[in-house]
């Protein structure tokens, strides 16, 4: 039996009208698109190791940021916050995976891989090391060494204070090295 809602949960129910504005125009919207969707599709993929994935997060990664009502102190805030939406829903996919024990064995061979240039053992080696390190750990190495960002840049993308930087990069490079010549498994 279905009961009958009040006025206020009907309110609720509606969509806003003020919801319904995007929080950029189109020009500014291409621009930032441009500047940052493959390095971000990049990312997801390396996290998730599905192209399909990837390209999925991508869409609701760029969906979140203009539905969001935040007010972008630059251009580079914008970015930041991009990443920690993608970082966020990468996680959540993580999450799910581990939940339902269920990990892909191999990327999704129609797309190549990303950058497709080093095929063969030393790569599925990376790739395994990698997929066995935290997420935190996957996300700092991946700013430092795929996007060449610094210190500060991954603090404020992480929501990470500099001195963890730091730390996190020392431990994750520390338990790479030790994975990569057979010492942990």
């Amino acid at each position: 039996m279905m009961r009958d809602l009040t006025l206020s949960e009907l309110e609720q129910l509606q969509p806003q009208a003020a919801d319904d504005t995007l929080q950029m125009d189109e020009d500014a919207f291409r621009t930032l698109y441009e500047r940052t969707a493959r390095p971000l599709w990049a990312y997801l993929w390396r996290r998730t190791g599905s192209a399909q994935i990837a390209d999925d997060l991508l869409q609701e990664t760029y969906y979140r940021l203009l539905r969001k009502r935040v007010t972008h102190e630059s251009e580079a805030h914008r970015r930041n916050y991009l990443f920690r939406i993608a970082a966020n829903l990468a996680n959540d996919v993580y999450r799910s995976r581990r939940e339902h024990n269920h990990f892909p064995e191999e990327s999704d061979p129609e797309h190549p891989s990303v950058p497709a240039v080093a095929e063969g053992s030393r790569r599925q080696d990376l790739d395994r090391a990698l997929a066995t390190l935290s997420g935190r750990h996957r996300d700092a190495l991946w700013l430092a060494y795929a996007e060449g960002a610094s210190h500060a840049e991954i603090a404020e993308k992480l929501g990470l204070k500099v001195r963890s930087v730091k730390l996190i990069l020392f431990r994750a490079r520390r338990k790479m090295a030790k994975l990569l010549r057979g010492e942990e498994s």
